[in-house]
């Protein structure tokens, strides 16, 4: 079955439904121009795949399609032929290099953080609370998250809509994901240079004077390039799905209605129930096989590419056996991923607090926020990776920006 079409887009828990129905909790699914992949969708499955780096593998040169791959697949950014990233090492060298990330991030100061994502956040609601409607999506989900991050690295403010598009286009899969990612490619490298010949008090710097030191490792420009690119990716997409599909519950849901008035446990809650319910990263590429093996009563090839189904296995019903919502802080989602090759906990840490402030700072700003649409119009992303919004139009009483 193709990864792609209109119930992906609308309903993608209904296609991961379906798929298991008919396969289980391993499924045959097609990428672009019909290359072939196995998608997990079974919880169990899934945490057996991501707790065993040795069987299956985080380095692609293991593919067994590489020989069909033509150049220019718009899937490639994704996949990371020729990549020297982080995610795609393994062993000591990428504990190491997971070391020297986290080194960089867990120096963010959390105040410093919180200031930056309000500062930004306030901008944007300043750009449209005049108007009395706005995109939620387009016009500040979307754009939160790079700006901070952006900051955070030591961009300019000038850059942010430059990288924001160019990071949309990649992960979108269509035919500019090539382009995207070469413009992304280029600005890390040309900062990675600058702060080279000129440090400063940010993750760049900090990240080339640990990977000169960190256990050994010399780290060349490239490799830190690559992983920043790797950190901005992962932090950029699925935060700003993770804000959009948080305001969208709490837009249609009367659970969280009192949230609308400024309630913080029910920003948090909903914030959780998204992770479960609605995760804004939906598949991930992934891993591959070392050798031939069963997985999921599947025959697996020795190099078959093997998809994370994130969403699928959060739905599995075999630890969702009455389908429900599952409560409070229950965090067993696969959300931030699992194993030596999940989520750095630095990284979760920034991404929420730029989430919820997002949220809060919207919430207290347009108080009597509404949807402007029916919510059955909202539409998702055309990517195989994300499920975020394509836009999400709100209503509200015109307001003056702030001072």
């Amino acid at each position: 079955m193709p990864l792609d079409g209109p119930l992906f887009r609308s309903e993608p828990t209904a296609l991961y439904r379906e798929l298991r129905r008919e396969y289980g909790a391993v499924a045959p699914v097609l990428l672009d121009a019909d290359i072939p992949a196995w998608l997990v969708l079974g919880y169990r499955e899934l945490h057996q795949v991501t707790g065993d780096p040795v069987l299956f593998s985080r380095d692609c040169a293991h593919w067994n399609q590489w020989d069909r791959v033509p150049d220019d697949w718009p899937m490639l950014p994704m996949i990371g032929r020729g990549h020297s990233s982080v995610l795609h090492t393994v062993g000591e060298h990428h504990r190491a290099r997971v070391a020297v990330v986290n080194g960089a991030l867990e120096a963010v100061d959390p105040f410093e953080l919180r200031a930056h994502a309000e500062r930004f956040a306030d901008e944007l609601v300043d750009a449209v609370c005049a108007e009395g409607g706005a995109d939620l999506v387009a016009h500040y989900a979307a754009l939160l998250p790079v700006r901070v991050l952006a900051t955070l690295y030591g961009f300019t403010d000038e850059q942010g809509p430059g990288l924001v598009a160019a990071l949309n286009d990649m992960v979108d899969g269509d035919e500019d994901a090539i382009a995207g990612e070469l413009h992304v490619a280029a600005s890390m490298a040309r900062l990675v240079a600058d702060r080279a010949a000129r440090p400063a008090d940010d993750v760049v710097s900090r990240m080339l004077a640990s990977g000169r030191t960190t256990g050994g490792l010399a780290l060349t420009h490239e490799e830190i390039a690559q992983d920043l690119i790797v950190m901005m990716t992962a932090g950029h997409q699925p935060t700003a799905g993770w804000i959009g599909n948080s305001l969208r519950l709490m837009l249609t849901d009367e659970r969280f209605a009192a949230s609308l008035l400024g309630g913080r446990r029910s920003v948090a809650e909903a914030m959780n129930e998204v992770l479960w319910e609605d995760t804004p990263t939906q598949n991930v590429a992934g891993r591959w096989a070392s050798r031939d093996t069963r997985l999921g009563e599947r025959a697996v090839r020795a190099g078959d590419l093997l998809l994370l189904g994130i969403q699928a296995a959060n739905h599995d019903p075999q630890v969702r056996t009455h389908g429900s919502a599952l409560p409070g802080g229950n965090s067993a989602h696969f959300s931030f991923g699992h194993g030596e090759h999940r989520c750095p906990f630095p990284a979760r840490e920034i991404a929420e607090v730029v989430a919820r402030t997002a949220v809060e700072v919207v919430l207290d700003r347009l108080p009597d926020l509404d949807l402007a649409v029916p919510a059955a119009a909202l539409t998702r992303r055309r990517s195989p990776w994300l499920s975020s919004l394509t836009h999400l139009p709100v209503r509200f009483t015109p307001t003056a920006p702030r001072g």
